[in-house]
């Protein structure tokens, strides 16, 4: 029974931290079309601080403890599908370190990137969470 509740905690974990990482690239993409110290570049630096501080940052680690709890509890540290999806976590864990240094970079008006960079970069977790989900569920290995 602990294992099922690990298991709903790390799935509602999971749900936040993508809302997050796929929220915040767009923010940036919007922030990019208003001009630095704005009024609205403003706003926006105080929704992309309150998004990762509230939501995705709690959600990362929460996503991290529940998933280690069950690995431990369910012994799968052998299974080949469970390394792989390590390695896109891991992935999706670099995602995180760049949204927030791309993050400290609007919040100082230092933002270099173009519009199209963050559309792309909107992208990444997504493809991510397909590796990811795709593992968990089938199990190819």
């Amino acid at each position: 029974m602990l294992y099922l509740w690990l298991k709903a905690l790390h799935v509602i974990a999971v749900i936040a931290w993508m809302a997050g990482m796929l929220y915040l690239p767009r923010l940036f993409v919007y922030h990019c079309q208003v001009a630095p110290g704005s009024e609205a570049s403003e706003k926006f630096k105080l929704m992309e601080r309150r998004l990762l501080r509230a939501i995705i940052n709690p959600a990362m680690a929460a996503t991290w403890i529940f998933g280690i709890a069950m690995v431990v509890l369910g012994e799968w540290w052998s299974h080949g599908w469970l390394i792989a999806k390590l390695a896109l976590v891991i992935g999706m864990q670099a995602m995180h370190g760049m949204l927030v240094r791309w993050q400290r970079d609007f919040a100082e008006d230092r933002n270099t990137r173009s519009e199209r960079f963050y559309r792309f970069m909107n992208e990444v977790p997504t493809l991510l969470m397909i590796g990811i989900v795709i593992l968990v569920i089938v199990k190819p290995f």
